[in-house]
């Protein structure tokens, strides 16, 4: 039996980036406190903390892209955000077609009493946990 492939999935955001912890064993994905953002800049310092704590195989990101597939200019933000990942940590990342996560985010906020006031309580860890969960079930 292979060792489980653990992840951290991000969904970009340039107030509040979402994240989730992953791991293929029981393809199960949990919601982490978001990382507050200024224009879409973390704290680096704590990004390198959730990787060290958490110690990711892979790294994934959310790519916002157009319901035709085709990029949005906030997607390119998401792929430069996704590069400097990569560029800090040496850690592969993959971007990850988020199209519905967020819908299905809002949705699933909802259920759980969600005003859906997103601004003061945003929803992206869930959408980063659904973002994560998919790309497991997707894994060979």
């Amino acid at each position: 039996m292979s060792k489980p492939i653990t992840a951290l999935a991000f969904d970009f955001g340039t107030r509040s980036i979402g994240l989730a912890y992953g791991q293929s064993l029981t393809a199960s994905a949990k919601e982490l406190p978001p990382l507050p953002a200024k224009d879409g800049k973390p704290d680096w310092n704590k990004v390198q903390q959730l990787i060290d704590e958490w110690r990711p195989h892979y790294l994934l990101v959310g790519l916002p892209l157009n319901m035709d597939g085709s990029e949005s200019e906030f997607g390119a933000r998401a792929r430069k955000f996704g590069q400097r990942l990569h560029g800090r940590t040496g850690l592969p990342v993959e971007m990850i077609d988020e199209r519905l996560s967020t819908r299905a985010a809002k949705e699933e906020a909802a259920e759980r009493g969600h005003r859906g006031n997103y601004a003061d309580n945003p929803v992206d860890s869930i959408a980063a946990r659904i973002i994560l969960e998919d790309w497991l079930r997707a894994r060979p």
